[in-house]
């Protein structure tokens, strides 16, 4: 493939990346690459709903990031999951389709985004869509993102969301109108109890397109170009250095962490960083691995007097019976998500929507990745919905094979110290209603020994870990540290866009899947409207 032309370059088959290479592909007369830098997504975990316990954590799907150590987490590096397959973290994720508030959204327009209000990015949501509860003012039907209700339940998590109402929470059926204020079931990205990735919403139906190619194994190196324009990539093609060359436009759609690697690898980023590296400057942007924001979560563990997914799991019998009802009906446990109810709330009276959010699940692990616990449990997670806290990406050689530092900077600002402490008291708050002291026999995380706010932090600080939303380092603006502009063109050259989680200039409040679908067929329309 070394030296042909295409119209568009796509880097990247994740989330966004997927949406991106099917609407520009559309029109036969554009000759589109789309390039993976890891495998098809053959593996059958990937289709099952709970395979999330098998993709993440696993080279086959994972790129297997660490953190630095971050002081914020008393020195603690981390996992940070990302997905390394045709789908990307779409394929690998857990599920939860969220779009987060409307508020969110308004806030990108007020910062000089135009177009990014909510009004304006709803339509690429219903768009994307297709609910199987039908079409309504905020909801499409017919879009490639099959999103379903969940196929199981548990008397768990009723009782969870009649706790919440017992302390003035209300229920809600619908977290992904605008307004998330309440407690109610998750909607998923599944369709017939399968797991509907960006890849097989996106993807397979088009792949045979003769104007498309997808490439995958094919990590990039560089973007290239002839003088400020983008005129190529670069990239790994069975370990052989091959290029691309492009008439049109390369849209970098690698993540939070792919996308400001390969800006910064290719001569766009912090003048100082680069020339630690003897990497020619093609545009100094200081911006470029800044701003970076995640969701920070803290679980809290109670043990229960009644059967949870822990004895049905740990059962080898009823762990047939789970097999065998997927394989039947596409539905039971195989069908469960990160999170089985949800509930967005506000630790603060004064606020105008809520800052925490809780993904309720009737299980619970020793770990990301690790077995269920032996005993009876559920587990309820909170995480400070917008951060106030920034890190950081860098390079740390000219090698695109070496990883990023990543340093998220976790719980750097006092008011993260606060929402995360007052998030872990609302989770206790819900536990003590009678609803659910009927189920609790104890309180196995944090434990009744951790009862200050500084013994809560502290334990936050040796327990906390992604819920695997980092976004933001790349970001959207006018302001001197933006590095693409609200039509997602990167600063200071031309030719080259990013579109995926990292163009956003502050964190949305939920999960960031559906986010990065919406920014993906936004940046397909920009582009093929600035062609014309």
């Amino acid at each position: 493939m070394a030296g042909e032309e295409f119209d568009y370059i796509v880097v990247g088959a994740g989330s966004a990346g997927c949406a991106l290479a099917n609407r520009l592909s559309a029109d036969a007369g554009n000759r589109v690459l789309l390039l993976e830098a890891g495998g098809r997504d053959s593996y059958p975990w990937i289709h099952i709903p709970v395979g999330y316990f098998k993709t993440m954590l696993n080279p086959k799907t994972d790129w297997c990031y660490e953190t630095e150590p971050d002081p914020g987490l008393n020195g603690r590096s981390i996992p940070w999951p990302r997905g390394k397959v045709l789908g990307g973290s779409s394929s690998i994720n857990g599920l939860v389709y969220i779009r987060g508030q409307s508020h969110d959204y308004d806030q990108w327009r007020q910062l000089g985004n135009t177009g990014w209000a909510w009004d304006d990015v709803l339509p690429y949501f219903m768009r994307a869509e297709d609910n199987e509860r039908g079409a309504n003012a905020t909801h499409g039907v017919g879009g490639p993102l099959g999103v379903s209700d969940i196929g199981f339940s548990r008397g768990f998590s009723d009782a969870f969301i009649d706790a919440a109402e017992e302390i003035g929470i209300p229920r809600t059926d619908d977290f992904n109108s605008g307004d998330q204020e309440g407690a109610g079931y998750f909607q998923l990205t599944t369709k017939n109890g399968r797991r509907c990735s960006a890849a097989v919403g996106y993807l397979k139906p088009i792949k045979d397109r003769a104007n498309l190619t997808i490439a995958t194994g094919a990590q990039v190196r560089r973007v290239l170009f002839e003088g400020k324009r983008a005129s190529g990539i670069e990239y790994d093609a069975g370990g052989q250095a091959t290029v691309a060359n492009v008439r049109g436009e390369i849209v970098l759609s690698s993540g939070a962490i792919g996308s400001p690697q390969i800006l910064q690898l290719s001569g766009v980023g912090p003048g100082a960083l680069l020339g630690e590296f003897g990497i020619p400057v093609v545009h100094d942007s200081p911006g470029v691995g800044e701003n970076l924001q995640d969701h920070l979560q803290i679980r809290a563990v109670y043990k229960t007097n009644q059967p949870s997914l822990n004895d049905e799991v740990n059962s080898l019998f009823r762990k047939a019976l789970i097999g065998l009802e997927y394989a039947l009906f596409r539905k039971g446990p195989m069908t469960i998500a990160a999170g089985h109810v949800g509930m967005f709330a506000k630790t603060r009276e004064e606020l105008e929507t809520p800052d925490v959010q809780f993904h309720f699940i009737p299980l619970s692990t020793k770990g990301p990745g690790d077995d269920l616990h032996e005993f009876s449990a559920f587990t309820s997670s909170v995480c400070q919905l917008r951060p106030e806290s920034r890190g950081k990406i860098v390079i740390k050689s000219p090698n695109h094979a070496d990883y990023p530092a990543i340093h998220p900077n976790y719980l750097s600002t006092e008011i993260d110290r606060q929402t995360i402490v007052a998030g872990m008291k609302l989770s206790r708050k819900i536990m003590a209603t009678s609803t659910m002291q009927d189920l609790i026999i104890d309180e196995f995380l944090p434990g009744t020994d951790v009862q200050t706010d500084e013994e809560l932090l502290d334990h936050a600080r040796n327990n906390a870990g992604t819920i695997y939303h980092p976004v933001g380092t790349c970001k959207m603006g006018s302001d001197p540290m933006a590095v693409v502009d609200e039509r997602l063109r990167v600063r200071g050259v031309e030719g080259l866009r990013v579109a995926d989680a990292s163009i956003m200039p502050t964190l949305v409040s939920g999960n960031t899947n559906a986010p990065s679908i919406m920014i993906g067929e936004k940046a397909s329309d920009m582009i093929l409207e600035d062609a014309r």
